[in-house]
């Protein structure tokens, strides 16, 4: 399964919630505020690293430098552009939007 999130965890536990229910094996993408989930250093940093371990994450490469996080990513996280996004919702059975 495909997870995307769009809050920032910073105001939203939808990042937490997503990580909580993710399959070992699913994938998460990161969109719009979402990206602030994978600057490293931050409150929300240890549970990604976590996650990573079992799930892979992504965000979006447009929304990461609209928000100038470029150099803020940290490691294990994929950048993906609108064509990557595609293809994720494409290899995915299911997507789950986490609002």
């Amino acid at each position: 399964m495909l997870h995307t999130v769009n809050k920032s965890p910073f105001e939203h536990g939808c990042l937490g919630e997503c990580l909580k229910f993710a399959r070992k094996g699913s994938a998460v993408l990161l969109i719009e505020d979402g990206v602030y989930g994978a600057a490293k250093g931050t409150a929300v940093s240890k549970q990604v690293e976590e996650a990573l371990k079992s799930v892979s994450i992504y965000a979006l490469r447009p929304d990461v430098e609209a928000r100038g996080m470029q150099h803020r990513v940290m490691d294990g996280i994929h950048l993906v552009d609108y064509g990557g996004f595609v293809d994720l919702v494409a290899e995915h059975d299911a997507v789950q939007s986490w609002l």
